[in-house]
């Protein structure tokens, strides 16, 4: 196993980081001045590497490119009030990476290889870092199929990557859903556990028609039924219903979000009664009649906490709430814990010194 001391560096000549400005950064469009690689050959993971960020040689062939083999994580580093950068759980992504890589036919990372490969690329960009609140640094680790064969079998040589790009705050004002009763994200036994390039590819279209219907993201439904709610296209769902919360339960067909799994524990922290299990978008419109339904709020990497204020169909638009008092309060305490501000009682924070 490659160790951190085997991780060879080269610097950048050339930085582009003066012609960022943090005020105004558009979204997935700016990349810092480093990349972190390793390729897997001959059977194991070798050369280790951080290099300055450049096009990388593909050939016509990858299988990548044809079959599919590629997954990835969604990570963010933050600063302390020392300017110290802090990742959050990156086991957790470590872990992840592997539960898909094994789903999808592709050699696992060792994970203390991932964790120090990203320590040690986090310590080069930190100067990349938003220093304004809501911000951060999006940490993009991936594999990928990159040899050169046209057949149906699992690929013998990958590469693992890790990109940044510098990122505002998503979603600021609350969002509406579009419950999708055509199209489907995943179904047990698919791929939809495993955070494969191919899921958000087909995810697409849907999203598009989504938007076009004035909603900002799909809300998905299980395959066979469609009424079971499974998640939102970037996101894990909660509902808050009489002064409990719920949440889907992995089912096979729903990303383990690493968020998702935080706010559980945090909510749990907060004295909140949480229970994982099936739940129909027929019980939510019930909810809601009844008034019951309190509020709902989506949980991510990419937008942290994104408040839900209306779901709707073909059928009838569900209106959530106006108001999202428990999201804010988890979404102010999630911050706060990775910028360094409250105490950390989860063990959940890596700092970079």
């Amino acid at each position: 196993m490659e160790t951190m001391e085997q991780i060879s560096i080269k610097k950048t000549t050339n930085s582009k980081l003066a012609s960022l400005d943090f005020n105004s950064i558009p979204l997935g469009r700016t990349f810092t001045d480093h990349m972190f690689i390793c390729d897997y050959k001959d059977g194991k993971w070798q050369q280790a590497r951080i290099e300055p960020l450049s096009d990388i040689p593909t050939h016509p062939a990858a299988m990548a490119l044809h079959y599919g083999q590629a997954i990835f994580e969604g990570m963010k580093a933050t600063l302390d009030s020392d300017g110290k950068p802090l990742i959050f759980r990156p086991d957790k992504n470590a872990e992840r990476l592997n539960f898909s890589a094994r789903r999808m036919g592709m050699p696992e990372f060792p994970e203390e290889l991932f964790v120090e490969g990203l320590k040690a690329f986090v310590d080069m960009e930190r100067n990349w870092i938003p220093p304004m609140e809501g911000s951060a640094l999006y940490l993009r680790p991936f594999m990928y199929a990159d040899e050169p064969f046209i057949g149906m079998r699992a690929a013998t040589s990958f590469k693992f990557m890790i990109i940044a790009s510098p990122s505002g705050p998503l979603f600021s004002k609350p969002i509406k859903l579009w419950a999708e009763k055509k199209f489907i994200r995943a179904v047990e036994g698919g791929t939809g556990e495993a955070k494969a390039a191919g899921n958000y590819a087909a995810a697409i279209r849907p999203t598009e028609i989504a938007k076009a219907k004035g909603y900002d993201q799909v809300l998905w439904l299980d395959a066979i039924e469609h009424k079971y709610i499974q998640e939102v296209g970037t996101m894990n769902i909660f509902f808050k219903i009489n002064g409990a919360f719920i949440t889907p339960s992995l089912d096979g067909a729903i990303l383990n979000g690493i968020t998702r799994l935080s706010v559980i524990e945090l909510l749990k922290f907060k004295g909140y009664e949480v229970t994982e299990r099936p739940i129909t978008i027929d019980e939510i419109l019930e909810a809601e009649k009844n008034g019951t339904l309190e509020e709902a709020f989506g949980t991510g990497t990419a937008v942290g906490i994104a408040y839900i204020e209306a779901i709707g169909s073909e059928d009838q638009v569900i209106h959530i709430s106006d108001e999202h008092p428990v999201g804010q309060d988890v979404n102010e305490t999630l911050n706060k814990i990775k910028t360094g501000k409250i105490e950390d009682p989860f063990g959940w924070m890596v700092k970079i010194d």
